[in-house]
């Protein structure tokens, strides 16, 4: 385990599972989805360890993201943790992007959703929670599923009506009940935000039927995306990248990659933040039309329908995303369809065999370069973050 940042005081461990707080109104709770006041919540003092980084060589890395649990703010437990092993994927040269591609794709349920999971249903487990409830594309259900099934945990998934049958067959087959929703991305969120019972806490107490294993709210799921920044740093023996070309819909991964750089930092295990660029489906890209405007975020009038996974018209962290953007020096781009296909089949044939969704980061890596955003000598790093398998 890498640096032991274990406290007892009134956000840590020695008082059973880690509290939250709000970072707006600054209201504390032991447990809830959101804040009272609407915004979404952190864990209090998250772990940071105060040892120095030990040699990359002398790690041992067998216990996959959860190597890192001096940085994580659940877990403390081995007995709570809910694992498969996930975490560690490869981080592997791509000479024709000239870049670093991190193959989040390898992970068990063939997506990063995974990291996520993880460690959310530990903190469902740390809380003694019987019933989880999310609302997900297909990618994040499918993992909140299949770690609920590996908990012990029963799970509804509220998906869209639409959604591809072989994310249905993983959450179906994991023993989680899909709820198919008709309607956009936004009403099967307001579904599945119903099902939380009349005071929406979704804490899984006495007043409420389920806990809310949200990928966009909960902030057990962001302490699993950090890990990515962690084995980055890793794998570049404690050396951040120039730049992370991330795919943003909710921004899970983004800003995993943004809080997990800054405890990094934080803890004088790398000297700078990477820059980190976001890409967008065209047509439906909130970031980039609240950064660059409305023609930017939707290009020749175009929509990218391909990229099903990230088509969110309101990411609930926006903010949090617009801070990402700022303290990095970092941007965000859209991403059309046929720029999508292309790279896709670009990706296919250089034997990276990804879902369409995924597809965007490194479209997007072209534009950046293009428009001289990224340099030619940075160093660069992509997650490839779905499995062409599931498609």
């Amino acid at each position: 385990m890498l640096g032991d940042a274990r406290d007892d005081g009134p956000g840590g461990t020695g008082n059973g599972p880690r509290r939250l707080r709000c970072p707006d109104c600054g209201a504390e709770t032991p447990d809830r989805w959101r804040c009272r006041c609407g915004s979404p919540l952190r864990f209090v003092d998250p772990p940071v360890p105060d040892a120095p980084p030990p040699e990359p060589d002398a790690v041992d890395t067998r216990d996959g993201l959860w190597t890192f649990d001096g940085f994580l703010a659940v877990g403390d437990d081995l007995a709570d943790r809910v694992t498969l092993g996930e975490g560690m994927t490869p981080l592997v040269d791509a000479d024709g992007w000239d870049a670093a591609f991190k193959l989040e794709y390898v992970f068990p349920t063939g997506s990063f959703k995974d990291r996520g999971a993880t460690t959310t249903l530990t903190r469902a487990a740390e809380l003694g929670v019987e019933r989880v409830v999310e609302d997900s594309s297909g990618n994040a259900g499918a993992a909140i599923a299949t770690y609920a099934a590996r908990a012990g945990i029963d799970a509804e998934i509220y998906v869209p009506a639409d959604v591809k049958e072989a994310k249905i067959r993983a959450i179906r087959r994991a023993g989680a009940t899909p709820v198919r929703i008709p309607g956009d991305r936004g009403d099967v969120t307001d579904a599945c935000v119903a099902a939380l019972g009349a005071n929406g806490d979704g804490s899984g107490g006495d007043t409420s039927p389920a806990w809310y294993a949200s990928h966009a709210w909960n902030p057990a799921f962001f302490e699993g995306t950090a890990t990515f920044a962690y084995e980055v740093a890793l794998q570049r023996d404690w050396e951040a990248p120039d730049a992370v070309v991330t795919p943003v819909g909710h921004g899970t991964l983004f800003l995993g990659a943004y809080w997990g750089f800054q405890r990094l930092l934080r803890a004088g295990w790398i000297d700078r933040l990477p820059r980190l660029l976001g890409a967008q489906a065209a047509g439906i890209a909130p970031v980039v039309r609240d950064h660059r405007g409305p023609e930017a975020a939707d290009p020749d009038g175009e929509r990218n329908d391909a990229a099903d996974g990230i088509r969110i018209a309101e990411p609930v962290q926006i903010d949090r995303i617009r801070e990402a953007i700022a303290a990095t020096d970092g941007d965000a781009i859209a991403v059309t369809e046929a720029e999508l296909d292309r790279e896709l089949d670009r990706l296919h044939a250089a034997g990276f065999y990804t879902e369409p969704t995924c597809a965007v980061a490194p479209a997007a890596l072209s534009t950046y370069r293009d428009r001289g955003v990224i340099g030619p000598d940075d160093d660069v790093v992509v997650p490839l973050t779905g499995s062409g398998l599931k498609t």
